[in-house]
């Protein structure tokens, strides 16, 4: 898929090759642990678990998420969505979540989709159809909630 503004990728850890592997790590590492002052462990293991969306502009990755299937009665999950900070405001979040959503429901169709929201974007992820499932908790001293989408 594409838009004039960028192209879309979904691979699994397998299809990057080593810069692309490193340039997503780094958009991650950019947002999650330096932007948002919060050490925690990024490389949690999970990644080749996951799909990998990305949105690119020539090679350059400037948004990505991560998508787990469903299993074991658990909904699909999108995690790690991350918007390059020298691509904020283009609008570039909701293209992401746009693009990981058509994802889930093409690969899981009908499959509830669970996300983990900075309790800030509540209204944000709430304009894609999410609605919080958990009160309020801090998961790595950043206000969270729960929220889940109808398959």
């Amino acid at each position: 898929m594409s838009d004039a503004r960028y192209t879309v990728e979904i691979k699994d850890m397998g299809g990057f090759s080593a810069h692309e592997l490193y340039a997503l790590l780094k958009l991650r590492v950019d947002v999650f642990v330096v932007e948002q002052n919060c050490a925690y462990p990024e490389l949690d293991g999970k990644d080749d678990q996951a799909l990998h969306l990305t949105l690119k502009r020539g090679e350059d990755i400037i948004a990505a998420a991560r998508i787990f299937p469903p299993h074991d009665g658990k909904p699909a999950k999108i995690g790690r969505v991350a918007v390059s900070p020298a691509h904020r405001g283009e609008r570039l979040g909701g293209a992401l979540m746009e693009e990981a959503l058509n994802a889930c429901a093409s690969r899981f169709p009908g499959a509830p989709v669970f996300l983990s929201a900075q309790s800030h974007l509540q209204r944000f992820y709430g304009s894609f159809g999410f609605k919080p499932v958990s009160k309020e908790y801090l998961e790595d001293g950043i206000p969270h909630v729960d929220m889940l989408k109808d398959g």
